[in-house]
């Protein structure tokens, strides 16, 4: 066998361009670019019979939503919900498995919701759950908010993909 020696160019000899390239293509530089996604999505909750010994106060749903834009898919999951007596006041969390496209790349992946109601001021957290993008997708993590305007819903993802 040749030693591995034999094989290595000097640096020194190596033209400044393709010394750039061979830079730029090291897996210490290939990091995943953060990418912004929006659109719309319409989304059908419906109600599913509590456990039995749930506490009443406790609401679950089916959650189904039809994404449009930068994200083009379905999605389905369930949520589970409970308010407090005090006004305006109330939790939830959900999972939804989304399948489809994000900008042109196919797979699936999970959200997890988590969001709180405290006295009518609301605080919302949708992520992806890591290592769940298949396909194209492998490597998704990130983040989504929502906004609700009248009836329209609208999402913007903040996402990366590992190389």
């Amino acid at each position: 066998p040749v030693p591995c020696e034999d094989f290595r160019m000097p640096f020194s000899r190596v033209p400044r361009p393709a010394f750039a390239l061979l830079l730029l293509l090291s897996p210490a530089t290939m990091t995943a670019q953060t990418r912004t996604a929006s659109g719309t999505f319409d989304v059908k909750l419906t109600p599913v019979a509590a456990d039995s010994g749930a506490p009443a106060a406790i609401g679950r749903m089916t959650i189904a939503k039809q994404f449009h834009g930068d994200v083009d898919g379905t999605s389905a999951g369930q949520m589970v919900a409970m308010m407090t007596s005090v006004d305006g006041s109330a939790g939830y969390v959900a999972m939804e498995e989304v399948r489809g496209t994000l900008h042109g790349r196919t797979g699936t992946f999970v959200l997890q919701h988590s969001g709180t109601m405290d006295r009518g001021v609301p605080t919302l957290l949708v992520s992806v759950v890591p290592d769940s993008g298949t396909g194209e997708l492998t490597g998704l993590a990130g983040t989504m908010t929502i906004t609700i305007t009248g009836r329209e819903h609208r999402y913007e993802f903040t996402y990366t993909i590992s190389p």
